[in-house]
């Protein structure tokens, strides 16, 4: 472990019954990052931040944050701040209120409390919604107002768990960037739980993907994306298709009316390069991307190829087409396992 990480887990265990939320978790967040943990329903993330929020008491190993051991600490003296997926705000107190109360129960100065606020209000966007009641924001205010609160009292780390999950699309990609900023000008130690891939990648320092309690692969987005250490990382950290029995990630395969267009000049022939007949099952504008549904004419096995809306013009591609294609990037997965992951990872991969 780094002396510069702010949470450090170690040994961290957790069951209920038969079933194992967290199976021997060596995990740590370096100061001053935003990093989040990734993964299906049910694969502990939600459980290792409810335990590093002290929500949730490990069965095995130790929790320290910035060089305290808060393993049996309660929640209050962790210094953390927490905001969840559906926020409960004090109904009856207006948006300031709501932001100062952690404030007024620390006993702090009534003109502490007001500098403190005024400048969270104008830092989350909320300055003209200050005397308005939380029934009187949108989900996307209210979630602001939420984090504004966990931040009025300077906490340690910031854990976030699911914080947009319930807001449309549209929202969500505004509060993901406000988000970035905010943590930019913040530097708040930040760990967010998501089960989002888009937004893993769009917002964090560092991801740690977890399956079944345990953690797979820890690194930046760029590391976990274009080197996966396994399988699972690759295909839960976006689409893949299977060409040729290779796992590729669909918008690394080229699409051509002939063999030799689907190959680029510096990649020699068509048979070097590994082109491949497919039928074109259905093609799907998605904006500016277009998702071609294929199947091999080799295997029979169907795969997807992804892209763009010039290129899919240009190539006038209609179901029952014949085309060729080819994969441009073949994803190393494995490879330096120690180098993305630290010391720990052989442990982590061993269980």
């Amino acid at each position: 472990m780094n002396p510069t990480d702010a949470i450090i887990v170690a040994g961290v265990s957790k069951r209920y019954g038969d079933f194992v939320a967290l199976d021997d978790i060596d995990f740590s967040v370096p100061a001053g990052s935003l990093t989040a943990l990734l993964g299906p329903s049910g694969s502990g993330k939600s459980t290792l931040l409810r335990a590093i929020a002290g929500l949730d008491r490990p069965d095995t190993g130790s929790i320290v944050i910035n060089g305290r051991d808060v393993t049996g600490v309660s929640p209050q003296r962790r210094g953390v701040g927490f905001v969840f997926q559906h926020y409960a705000a004090f109904k009856h107190l207006t948006v300031r209120d709501n932001i100062a109360f952690g404030l007024k129960i620390r006993r702090r100065s009534k003109a502490e409390i007001k500098e403190k606020v005024d400048n969270l209000l104008e830092v989350v966007g909320l300055s003209g919604f200050q005397t308005r009641y939380p029934h009187q924001l949108s989900g996307g205010q209210r979630q602001r107002m939420a984090l504004a609160r966990a931040l009025a009292v300077d906490p340690d780390v910031l854990l976030l768990d699911e914080p947009f999950g319930a807001l449309d699309a549209k929202v969500r990609d505004e509060l993901r960037a406000w988000l970035r900023r905010l943590h930019d000008e913040a530097h708040v130690t930040t760990v967010l739980v998501t089960h989002d891939q888009g937004e893993a990648l769009d917002v964090a320092d560092r991801i740690a993907v977890l399956n079944k309690g345990r953690i797979e692969q820890i690194g930046s987005p760029a590391t976990v994306y274009d080197n996966p250490a396994n399988t699972f990382v690759m295909s839960f950290l976006g689409a893949v298709s299977t060409l040729n029995g290779t796992l590729v990630r669909p918008h690394d395969i080229r699409v051509g009316r002939t063999p030799d267009m689907a190959v680029a000049a510096r990649d020699g022939t068509a048979q070097s390069a590994g082109v491949q007949r497919a039928t074109v099952n259905r093609v799907v504008m998605l904006g500016f991307e277009v998702r071609v549904e294929l199947t091999s004419a080799a295997t029979g096995v169907p795969f997807t190829a992804q892209i763009t809306r010039g290129d899919a013009e240009a190539l006038a591609l209609r179901e029952g087409d014949t085309v060729y294609v080819r994969a441009t990037r073949v994803p190393p997965i494995g490879g330096d396992v120690m180098a993305r992951h630290g010391p720990n990872t052989e442990r982590m991969r061993a269980q």
